[in-house]
């Protein structure tokens, strides 16, 4: 056991906000979905966190990760995993499989540029091009994922230099508090809370163990938690059942095929008034001259003669007294219905469903259709919703690691960060052909919708209205569409569409389209004709794609 003042091992981020930080009075430590073990400091030992929060907590932990790697190996699951990978992180593409958008942030452009280097320095020495796929895998197995950042301690404004993954069976996150009781209650309260890794580099070893500042390493959890809320899960986890009944039921269907697959013979031999003993004998003469057993050796290609002793699945032979029917040969039909298989697949459809990927992927005869987005299964557009929040938390990665190299280089601060974070966004390179023929066939009947109701603009709907609910534009589109087509307008770029229709040139324009029979009424579309109001508004939706973002 070491000592409990012992000094952390890494480096710190020192913040100037850090002294001013109080923790509020409360009887409940703050909870957080990282899965961290809270420990009290009343026992002066570091390392006395696994007598206090329980061993077999740590122990259930490398247990859990050992039995999703182990259920990662099953063929099924890693065809299901491969599915999420593959379609998660983009590798078939020459470009950068992710890259950070900054658009929203308000910011100067200098900054801006400083952060994108410093993505892609993290990106660079991640190896995420290469190794995308692997750290993914691995993150979504284990549930959780660890990185080392190594930093030059005597020069730290020189950022990180090395980033180093962590095995999750060897690391572990701990939050101790100290607590004081209530001079007026008598009740505990929460005075401090210090947060820390514990590295272990046998696992489960209490004597051994080394202290990690937080700001070293990096620490992004799956986001799911067990119902107790205590323990980081994998998405894994609830195919751990599901799994397991698929194995016995293999294994079963396995063993009665080879018991019940022969079909084998009985042999009533007749012994007449024999002793017991002279039977047994004449019986075994009668087996060794007639039974031949040939045996195929695989090793060396012969074919051998085995004369051994009767096994389970061979022939039977059994004595018959006088006064019976004599020596007889019977046949033993072999099983029936050995090719019904209904259960074996009803646990592997319940498997496929809890590994969260369509069953029709998973199902090697069925063929993949380039179809109408009308075509897709509802399964397919659950999935897409899955990976992107899949996507989602595993960012979380780039988030920390970029953070604390732009606190450390002091490009930015904390309270930067918190003001932009919200704003940042990992953007990953898309491959779905399902989602881009989502897109397209949304946008195609939006525009369809809008060109049907043009001639109404302005009578009963607003082009507010009509691009809020008809393009799903939001608030931040409707802006950025105003600030471009102003823009392109003060750059002459419409000045030779205006007398193009929807015919090309020459064709009818929209001044030359005959009014609505309510064009004099209160409401109606007027105002000059070298401006419609028609033409304007799907420019809007093709600059954003016509998807709401």
């Amino acid at each position: 056991m070491a000592d409990e003042g012992l000094k952390l091992f890494g480096w710190e981020i020192k913040k100037a906000s850090r002294k001013d930080e109080k923790l509020l009075p409360s009887i409940v430590p703050p909870v957080d979905e990282d899965g961290a073990g809270y420990v009290t400091s009343a026992g002066a030992h570091y390392g006395t966190y696994v007598d206090i929060n329980g061993d077999n907590d740590l122990k259930d932990d490398i247990s859990l990760i050992r039995q999703y790697r182990g259920v990662s190996q099953h063929p099924e699951v890693d065809d299901a995993i491969e599915n999420i990978v593959n379609e998660a992180i983009s590798s078939s593409t020459n470009e950068q499989s992710v890259a950070l958008i900054l658009d929203k942030v308000e910011a100067p452009d200098s900054i801006k540029k400083q952060i994108i280097e410093e993505f892609d320095n993290v990106f660079s020495m991640l190896n995420f091009n290469e190794l995308g796929h692997d750290i993914f895998k691995r993150w979504y197995i284990d549930g959780r994922m660890y990185h080392h950042l190594v930093v030059d301690e005597k020069n730290l404004k020189a950022g990180i230099q090395e980033i180093r993954p962590i095995d999750a069976l060897k690391i572990r996150k701990v939050k101790q508090i100290e607590k004081a009781k209530d001079p007026l209650t008598g009740v505990a309260i929460i005075k401090k809370v210090e947060e820390f890794f514990i590295y272990q580099d046998k696992p489960g070893n209490q004597q051994s163990g080394v202290k990690l500042s937080v700001d070293s390493v990096s620490y992004v959890t799956s986001g799911l938690l067990d119902e107790n809320r205590r323990k980081v899960v994998s998405h894994l986890n609830k195919a751990l059942k599901p799994i397991n009944q698929l194995r016995m039921m293999e294994d079963s269907l396995v063993i009665y095929r080879l018991a019940r697959a022969p079909e084998r013979r009985i042999f009533y031999i007749d012994v007449g008034n024999l002793p017991k003993g002279k039977a047994e004998e004449y019986m075994k003469n009668i087996m060794s001259r007639y039974r031949n057993k040939l045996v195929y050796d695989a090793n060396t290609g012969a074919i051998k003669d085995d004369r051994k002793h009767m096994s389970m699945l061979e022939d039977f032979w059994l004595p018959r007294r006088e006064g019976g029917r004599g020596t007889q040969i019977e046949t033993l039909p072999g099983g029936a219905n050995l090719g019904d298989i209904e259960d074996i697949i009803y646990f592997q459809k319940r498997l496929f469903r809890s590994l969260n990927v369509p069953v029709a992927r998973l199902e090697q005869e069925t063929q993949f259709s380039l179809g109408r987005s009308t075509e897709i299964s509802r399964d397919e557009v659950k999935f897409q919703k899955f990976i992107d929040r899949v996507r989602t938390r595993f960012s979380h990665i780039f988030y920390n690691i970029l953070k604390k190299q732009l606190l450390i280089k002091q490009i930015i601060t904390e309270e930067d960060w918190d003001e932009w974070k919200s704003d940042i966004v990992v953007d990953y390179v898309k491959d779905n052909h399902f989602a881009e023929l989502q897109e397209a066939e949304m946008l195609r009947d939006r525009l369809a919708s809008l060109d049907q109701m043009a001639q109404y603009i302005g009578q009963y709907f607003s082009k507010e209205w009509v691009m809020k609910n008809v393009l799903q534009f939001d608030d931040d589109d409707i802006k950025q569409m105003k600030k471009e087509i102003e823009a392109e307008k003060a750059a002459g770029e419409y000045d030779d569409m205006m007398g193009m229709g929807q015919d090309g040139p020459g064709g009818p324009g929209p001044q030359d389209q005959q009014p609505p029979d309510n064009a004099g009424a209160p409401g109606a579309i007027t105002g000059n004709p070298s401006e419609p109001v028609e033409a304007a508004i799907p420019k809007k939706a093709k600059s954003n794609n016509g998807v709401k973002k």
